[in-house]
């Protein structure tokens, strides 16, 4: 068998995995098609992944279509390449710049018995891990802070503090963890029907499937936005909702193409009480927030169905919706040291410090796993009315990954040329910009954006 052949192989054997768990028929799994060649350099099996989240997510179109009696014009066509390039950036600025994505503390530090990485983008995780390291926002005063530490001790006090940080484990370590032993008892995807409740009317057409599908986007970087980019890309009218002093300028030009970014403060009875009028009338809810969150703010899964029941209701968040961490703040990166992906890295191609794969693959896996639960629960409400809710985590995304062919096999990955953007002139809020082409189409069915990107709070928290 052939390196192309293996990563077939290995790719199609992630898409079973993943439309099964969002509930599929495998059946359809014969309408999809895999092109294109190449691999990200990883010691793990990345751009097999990205095809096979991207092709499930196309597939749950595909049946959306089917179930509501648009016949597609072909079949589901993944491609290999433009889905291991949107798994980074998919915009391409001209003649202005995006943010850094990172803060100049955030990265990995040598403790005194191994590594640890501190996550530092927000304010209030910055100024947390600071506080516990007494040491100001310089990386070198930082790193010397840091190496008088256990790994895990100053991972339980960042933690501890309100901050964000994962010392490095072995995928042994991570499964002998409390933590890693509830994420292997999970499944890749929880699904809950509840109704039946009345059948929707809602007039869709071939070219925009999901038009007039409200869908309230409540997600930070990256998995979720990436889900709710790729139902706008498709049709589906999203609002973003964010807290008053959130931003993620390195991500939002990237993220916001084809939304409506809003603002609204839980903590007050009036952001409350839009949020319920928002829930009444959306189609679909996709969260990011900690298990928690949402409940202390009286927003828990039963309250959600009682103000909506047949709301489509997708979540994840970042160590599992079980254990001792399932309340735990969390990120890609943190998650790759956490569960033995950073150290296998390392350990595998001789580095000197933790190796993480090349790009945030359980983020932008997690989010297409997240755009097809909601898509199978629009087929599944169309159907027969019935809600659904569905939540996974970025560390059982990992588990997935890992638990694949154990390497890329394919040749390299080239590098990018222009034949891979779209012409398409983006005029996002800072200037104009190129995308990629789109990683998947449905036949003649193909994403697009009816907004370009634009800020966060740049428009007002209210359906359209």
């Amino acid at each position: 068998m052939c390196d192309s052949d293996t990563s077939q192989t290995s790719a199609r054997g992630f898409l079973q995995q993943i439309w099964q768990a969002a509930g599929g028929n495998v059946e359809y799994l014969a309408g999809v098609q895999l092109r294109g060649s190449g691999s990200l350099p990883s010691v793990f099996a990345v751009s097999d992944l990205a095809v096979a989240s991207v092709a499930a997510a196309g597939l749950a179109v595909a049946e959306w279509m089917q179930t509501a009696g648009l016949a597609a014009t072909g079949p589901v066509m993944a491609d290999r390449r433009l889905a291991s390039l949107w798994f980074s950036s998919s915009i391409r600025p001209q003649g202005w710049q995006i943010p850094p994505l990172w803060d100049a503390v955030a990265g990995d530090y040598a403790t005194a018995d191994g590594w640890i990485r501190l996550h530092t983008n927000a304010p209030h995780h910055r100024a947390a891990a600071l506080a516990v390291l007494q040491a100001p926002a310089d990386k070198t005063v930082v790193a010397q802070a840091v190496r008088q530490w256990q790994a895990e001790a100053l991972e339980t006090a960042v933690v501890a503090q309100g901050g964000c940080a994962a010392a490095m484990r072995s995928s042994v370590q991570w499964q002998q963890h409390a933590q890693g032993q509830a994420v292997q008892a999970e499944p890749l995807l929880q699904l809950a029907t509840h109704g039946p409740g009345a059948r929707p009317e809602w007039r869709i057409s071939a070219q925009r499937p999901l038009q007039g599908i409200r869908v309230l986007d409540l997600t930070r970087v990256l998995a979720g936005p990436t889900a709710t980019r790729f139902l706008a890309g498709f049709g589906a009218d999203v609002l973003r909702l964010d807290p008053p002093s959130w931003d993620e300028p390195g991500v939002v030009p990237d993220m916001a193409v084809g939304k409506h970014c809003a603002r609204l403060d839980l903590r007050t009875a009036a952001g409350r009480d839009r949020l319920t009028g928002l829930l009444a009338q959306a189609d679909v809810l996709v969260h990011g927030y900690r298990s928690d969150a949402l409940a202390g703010q009286g927003f828990d899964a039963a309250a959600r169905r009682g103000i909506n029941p047949g709301l489509i209701d997708v979540s994840l968040d970042a160590y599992g919706w079980s254990g001792p961490w399932q309340a735990r703040r969390g990120f890609d990166s943190l998650v790759q040291m956490s569960c033995g992906i950073a150290e296998a890295g390392m350990r595998q191609l001789a580095r000197a410090q933790p190796t993480p794969l090349p790009v945030q693959a359980l983020d932008y896996a997690t989010g297409y796993l997240l755009a097809t639960a909601v898509l199978r629960g629009l087929t599944l409400r169309l159907k027969d009315g019935t809600g659904l809710t569905a939540h996974t985590s970025l560390a059982r995304m990992a588990q997935l990954l890992m638990s694949g062919s154990g390497q890329q096999v394919d040749a390299p990955l080239s590098p990018e040329m222009p034949d891979d953007l779209s012409p398409v002139i983006e005029a996002s809020h800072w200037g104009p910009a190129q995308r990629l082409r789109a990683p998947v189409t449905i036949g003649n069915t193909a994403m697009a954006w009816d907004y370009p990107a634009a800020p966060l709070g740049s428009a007002p928290p209210q359906w359209w």
